[in-house]
C-alpha cells in the first residue's frame, strides 16, 4: 500500500466518534474546522487497525502480562529509529505521557520545591506541578528576531540556583516548534549536573523532525545518563491517544525505583488489551506509513506559511523545526487570546490560545496542521475572515 500524498489527502470522518477534537460542543461546534487538540485527523496505520481487529476477534479480555514483546519493541524502535540504544529494564510503563510528568514530580520532588520550565510550554506541565504541591519555575524562552525561540541558559540557572530540583524539558518543543540541538542539550545537562537537578524530557514529539533537521535524545548524551528521564509513547506519532500508552525510559537505576515506587503506590498501571497490541504494530510494522506520514507533513508545514500570508498578511509563523504544531503570533490584529478565541469560534474554527502554554503566549494561537490540506486552507481561511473580515 502506497501512504503518499493521495492517501493522507483522503482524511476520515471523525464525527460521532466520541473525538475531543469533533465532539466536544462547546470548542467544536456544528460545521467548524478544528484546528486545535493535537491528534491527527489521517487513518491509523493499516497493520494497527488489523493488529486491534485481530486481538478483538478473540472473545476474553481478561487481565494483561507484562508485555515484554511490547516493551523489546519499544527498544528497537528507538534505536532504530533514533539511535538511541535501551534495554527492556531500563523502562516502566504509563497511561500517558502527563501521567508520567505529574509521578515524575512526585518521585523526585518535594512539596513546595520548584520546578522549572521553558515556557510557553504545553500546559500539563505547568498544571502538573502546582496540582503537586510544587511551585512553577518559569524561565521565558528568547524570542529572536527571526521569530526563532532559543533557551534561556542564564534564567535557567537562576531557577536552579534558586531552589528548583528538577527540570522538564519539551524535546522537540510543543508549541514552539523548536528542535533542540547537542549543543544546547549539552549545556543543559551541565547546569543540571552543577545544581543536582533531575532531567525530565518529554520526547513524543521525538518522530516529527524535518530534515534537515535531526532529533537529538537527552538520552544520547553521556553526561545526562543518571539524571535524566525520558518520556516518550507510539501514541503520538501513529495516533493513538485513545488507547492509553506511553513510557519511561531512564538508565538510572535509583530514577527507575522510584518512579516505580511512585505508581505502584497510586494504583498506576498501563497497557491496555488493545493498547498492547498497537503498541507493537506500530513499533514493528509501520515505519513505511509513518515515512509517508512525515512526507505529507513536510507538505503542510510549507502551506501553513504560504496560507497565513494570504489570509493574514499581519500574522507571523515561528520557523517550524519539528512537531505539526504552528506558533502564530497575530499580536498585530491587537486583540487578546479570549477575544480570538471567541472570534474564530464564531467563524467556524477552533484553535488553542497561547496563553494555555504560558503568560508569553498572549497574542499567539497554535495551529494542528496534522490534516488533510483542503482542511487546513479552509480553516486558516476561517482565521483570516475572522480576523480580516
Amino acid at each position: 500500500m502506497r501512504f503518499d500524498k493521495e492517501y493522507f489527502d483522503a482524511g476520515i470522518l471523525r464525527k460521532g466518534t466520541g473525538s475531543r477534537k469533533w465532539d466536544d460542543e462547546n470548542a467544536c461546534p456544528e460545521d467548524t474546522v478544528p484546528l486545535w487538540v493535537a491528534d491527527m485527523d489521517f487513518p491509523c496505520a493499516p497493520a494497527i487497525v488489523e493488529a486491534v481487529q485481530k486481538r478483538a476477534e478473540h472473545p476474553c479480555f481478561g487481565y494483561n502480562a507484562d508485555d515484554q514483546q511490547g516493551t523489546e519493541a519499544l527498544c528497537a524502535y528507538w534505536q532504530r529509529r533514533h539511535g538511541v540504544t535501551f534495554a527492556p529494564e531500563n523502562t516502566a510503563q504509563f497511561p500517558c505521557v502527563v501521567t508520567g510528568l505529574r509521578v515524575a514530580v512526585q518521585a523526585f520532588t518535594k512539596e513546595d520545591d520548584a520546578v522549572a520550565i521553558f515556557s510557553p510550554v504545553y500546559g500539563p506541565f505547568a498544571a502538573s506541578i502546582k496540582v503537586n504541591g510544587r511551585r512553577v519555575a518559569a524561565v521565558p524562552l528568547i524570542w529572536g528576531a527571526d521569530g526563532r525561540y532559543g533557551m534561556n541558559l542564564p534564567g535557567l540557572e537562576d531557577a536552579f540556583r534558586n531552589g528548583a530540583r528538577m527540570l522538564m524539558l519539551c524535546n522537540p518543543h510543543n508549541p514552539v516548534s523548536r528542535l533542540w540541538n547537542r549543543e544546547e542539550l549539552e549545556s543543559v545537562c551541565r547546569l543540571a549536573a552543577k545544581y543536582n537537578a533531575v532531567i525530565v524530557s518529554d520526547e513524543i514529539h521525538a518522530d516529527f523532525v524535518y530534515r534537515p533537521g535531526q532529533f537529538v535524545s537527552m538520552l544520547s548524551l553521556p553526561e545526562a545518563r543518571e539524571r535524566t528521564l525520558m518520556l516518550c509513547a507510539a501514541t503520538k506519532t501513529f495516533n493513538l491517544a485513545g488507547l492509553q500508552q506511553a513510557s519511561a525510559v531512564s538508565y538510572s537505576k535509583e530514577l527507575l525505583e522510584k518512579i516505580n515506587a511512585k505508581c505502584s503506590a497510586a494504583g498506576v498501571t498501563s497497557g491496555n488489551t488493545f493498547a498492547i497490541a498497537a503498541m507493537r504494530a506500530a513499533y514493528t510494522e509501520c515505519d513505511d506509513w509513518l515515512d509517508g506520514l512525515i512526507d505529507y507533513l513536510d507538505g503542510n508545514r510549507a502551506a501553513v506559511v504560504t496560507l497565513i500570508g494570504k489570509y493574514l498578511p499581519k500574522a507571523k509563523v515561528t520557523p517550524i523545526e519539528a512537531t505539526y504544531l504552528a506558533w502564530v503570533d497575530l499580536s498585530a490584529y491587537g486583540k487578546t487570546c479570549d477575544e480570538m478565541g471567541a472570534l474564530f469560534r464564531q467563524n467556524g474554527v477552533s484553535l488553542t490560545g497561547g496563553t494555555f502554554f504560558g503568560t508569553e503566549g498572549e497574542g499567539f494561537m497554535r495551529v494542528n496542521f496534522a490534516c488533510p490540506q483542503r482542511q487546513l486552507e479552509e480553516g486558516i481561511r476561517r482565521m483570516g475572515k475572522a480576523l480580516e473580515g
